[in-house]
């Protein structure tokens, strides 16, 4: 799911996507603009294998060392029922608003921002084979053994895993092996696309797909972000100030596969940082929102976004999502 945010993106807060099924959560793409951060989730379609296959299909090449070990360690404790730790219920009532970019409701907008903190978008006007290509590309790249990837994904680019907390140059903050995310990813800032090795054709390619949905993600922020300053009554030019692709940056993100799937969370519950995270679900699913104290299930929609509202438009008076990603069992 390709999700682009506009802004900074807190690593720890409250945004949140849950996949089921035996199945690789394997390419989340997210660009990050100042105030801005549309999400695209690219993961594995098809059909789940069985869990007794698992073992023999996993790329485990492809999963960074420390998921490897847990993995595998997983596996050889699974009878240990008693020590699984019960996560808190979901529901399945999904009843996010749902906005129609071609015909928008400023006051269901207004609605969404303040009660949800969050909504869908239909009709955003990103093509359906740019997305496709974008899932190809990403599937690809995280399909590379782990040291090749170490290897491949160097400036501007950078690659982590364990975490989504990074610092401004994209390295990732070290954190204790209770606290880690069962997620890899890579960063991508939107301003240094043309420093991307010309040389390589895998990532050339990839590079012109991130320039191209970059474009629909600025595009779609801005439009978006102005009509929730007529609701704010902002000042239309101090608004502008708000979003800013200098700052923007994609992420693509991975979930791999957890045979114990109540212990482990692609991304724990988290806020964003930014004024906006656009998501685009893949078809397995995983996003949870918490709404009214229960955890709501996102159920993905084809061709629909998920605009998230973070914590800088909370000091503007609107709600922020809390939300979480629970990776496959």
């Amino acid at each position: 799911m390709p999700q682009a945010n506009l802004g900074s993106h807190p690593p720890e807060s409250c945004h949140g996507r849950n996949a089921a099924g035996n199945v690789d959560r394997d390419d989340t793409i997210q660009h990050k603009m100042q105030d801005f951060d549309p999400c695209l989730d690219l993961d594995k379609l098809g059909e789940r294998p069985e869990k007794s296959s698992m073992s023999e299909i996993l790329n485990l090449k492809s999963y960074p060392p420390v998921f490897r070990q847990q993995y595998i360690g997983i596996q050889q404790n699974s009878g240990l029922d008693d020590t699984t730790k019960q996560i808190q219920e979901v529901v399945n009532d999904d009843t996010i608003p749902v906005l129609d970019l071609q015909c928008l409701d400023l006051g269901k907008l207004q609605e969404a921002c303040e009660d949800w903190g969050l909504f869908r978008l239909v009709n955003h006007g990103i093509p359906l084979t740019l997305m496709s290509q974008l899932r190809d590309h990403s599937r690809n790249l995280f399909s590379l053994t782990f040291e090749s990837k170490q290897e491949l994904f160097t400036n501007p680019l950078s690659y982590f895993w364990g975490t989504t907390a990074l610092t401004p140059t994209g390295a990732a903050l070290s954190i204790g092996p209770q606290n880690i995310n069962w997620v890899e990813g890579l960063n991508i800032p939107l301003s240094q696309l043309s420093l991307f090795q010309k040389e390589n054709e895998t990532l050339g390619s990839f590079r012109a797909l991130l320039e191209e949905y970059g474009r629909h993600l600025e595009r779609l922020a801005t439009t978006m972000f102005g009509a929730m300053a007529k609701n704010l009554h902002l000042d239309p030019e101090l608004s502008k100030t708000y979003i800013s692709e200098s700052t923007g940056f994609v992420r693509v993100y991975r979930y791999p596969q957890c045979s114990m799937e109540n212990e482990a969370w692609g991304i724990k519950v988290h806020t964003d940082s930014s004024v906006l995270s656009i998501l685009n679900q893949d078809q397995v699913g995983g996003l949870q929102v918490l709404k009214d104290d229960n955890w709501l299930q996102v159920e993905p929609i084809p061709d629909t976004l998920v605009f998230n509202l973070g914590d800088m438009m909370q000091t503007l008076g609107f709600k922020v999502g809390l939300e979480r990603f629970k990776v496959a069992g």
